[in-house]
């Protein structure tokens, strides 16, 4: 009910706002307050923009949601692909690398006084320019986004058929397409919610179910590295130096996969409301830094206990690896399935605006409810029906790991800071933007 009031009070102020008569200049061209106030009444019902009521501990659980995904499962076998040391090495100079850009796009957010970059191709047309800046970040972060959604809609769907195969052996003949089509059967209906901050109750159950599937990967790993250590190699998986290869750079794409959650950090600061006073800053920064300190936490835990109980025989998915007891690895692969429903609709909700922002601004569709239905339903149908195509979890991971989830989350950032802030050559920011661009080059 409250969401429904929310979108309804939107749509009746907008059109309120579009009957308007515009301002005319002297010279008959429509004037530059006419053109800001058309722009605030669109940006009021568009879902980023709608609601700017947000906590500072809505930022930390939407980002626990966004980075803690599935990605974490994934960890023991990169660990397998890479070796102790360059395994852990990589999760590391990741977590610092993106720690620290994440701050970056936090202070770029409102780097000119009165004016938030609200969304992330807003701060690339900023920093490069209105086209140049458009072209170069929206087909990143509409891969990024798009990849998501597909790989969490497979994820969803061969975690709830893990559950039922445990819990319900007979029903272990039903194909996991099916449960791929039930999953985005739900996404439909929880696609309808009207703006970021409406996901706030979904967003952190989905934040709850990711930390609870890692304390049970986590306990369940640990737990049978002590019965069956000296059985387990710990060596890499291949043997080739052509398998050494593709394994390091498979390893390397699904540790970016992990921490890839900055392609919606400028949405989620864009819900936290600002003042000149009180900017949107320091309520971001703190719940980024509580999220970051459960991520350190849940990502060395799980991938070090996967890769010491399993070694190299380690799943693409831990959970897959674990076999007993039978109910326990049921709640753990239901929690996957609670969790990436959340996730899902957090990283859809930037593809969410543009599309609808597209559909009002340039093709003159009149925004309200339906609009929203028909554009929202198509594109998750289209995900849905692409996941059941290619589920390959493991595949998907590596490969959009390394295509474009490393430039939103680690080069972009860096790049922008320099561009726009020209920090004095050898301080700090200078000195650290250069070495994470060189240290993300390199790995």
């Amino acid at each position: 009910m409250e969401a429904e009031v929310e979108i309804e009070e939107a749509e009746g102020d907008l059109e309120r706002n579009c009957g308007k008569e515009t301002i005319e200049s002297g010279n008959g061209s429509t004037s530059e307050v006419s053109s800001r106030e058309e722009q605030f009444d669109i940006n009021s019902w568009l879902p980023i923009t709608a609601s700017r009521k947000a906590k500072w501990w809505y930022s930390a659980f939407h980002n626990v949601t966004a980075i803690l995904g599935a990605g974490i499962l994934g960890l023991p076998f990169a660990m397998s692909q890479l070796g102790w040391i360059p395994g852990i090495a990589m999760i590391v100079i990741s977590w610092v690398i993106t720690f620290y850009s994440f701050w970056q796009l936090i202070e770029l957010h409102e780097a000119v006084p009165g004016k938030r970059f609200d969304r992330y191709h807003e701060l690339g047309q900023h920093c490069f320019g209105q086209n140049l800046g458009y072209w170069i970040i929206m087909p990143q972060q509409m891969t990024v986004q798009v990849a998501t959604s597909i790989v969490y809609t497979v994820t969803g769907g061969k975690s709830l058929k893990k559950f039922f195969d445990l819990l319900v052996p007979s029903m272990s003949n039903v194909r996991q397409t099916y449960y791929i089509l039930f999953f985005t059967c739900v996404q439909f209906f929880i696609s309808q919610t009207p703006n970021f901050n409406s996901l706030k109750s979904v967003s952190l159950l989905a934040a709850i179910m990711s930390f609870g599937y890692s304390m049970i990967a986590f306990v369940a790993s640990t737990i049978r590295g002590i019965e069956h250590h000296r059985e387990v190699v710990h060596g890499v998986r291949s043997h080739t130096t052509a398998g050494k290869i593709f394994d390091s750079l498979n390893g390397v794409g699904t540790v970016a996969f992990a921490f890839a959650g900055h392609s919606v950090a400028l949405e989620i600061q864009a819900t936290i409301p600002s003042t000149p006073n009180n900017t949107s800053k320091k309520p971001m920064w703190k719940g980024v830094v509580v999220a970051y300190i459960i991520v350190a936490f849940c990502y060395c835990s799980v991938a070090i206990s996967g890769f010491w109980a399993y070694g190299d025989a380690v799943e693409d998915d831990v959970l897959i690896s674990l076999e007993k007891p039978p109910w326990l690895i049921a709640l753990a692969n239901l929690m996957v399935f609670v969790h990436v429903i959340g996730s899902y609709q957090v990283f859809s909700m930037p593809i969410f605006d543009i599309i609808e922002s597209c559909l009002v601004q340039k093709m003159h569709f009149t925004p309200g409810r339906p609009l929203r239905i028909v554009a929202r339903s198509t594109y998750v149908a289209t995900a849905g029906f692409i996941a059941m195509c290619i589920p390959f979890f493991g595949g998907l991971l590596g490969f959009f790991g390394g295509l474009v989830f490393s430039s939103t989350s680690y080069y972009m950032p860096c790049i922008m800071w320099l561009v726009t802030q020209k920090p004095q050559r050898w301080s700090f920011h200078w000195t650290a933007s250069w070495v994470s661009l060189y240290l993300d080059y390199n790995l």
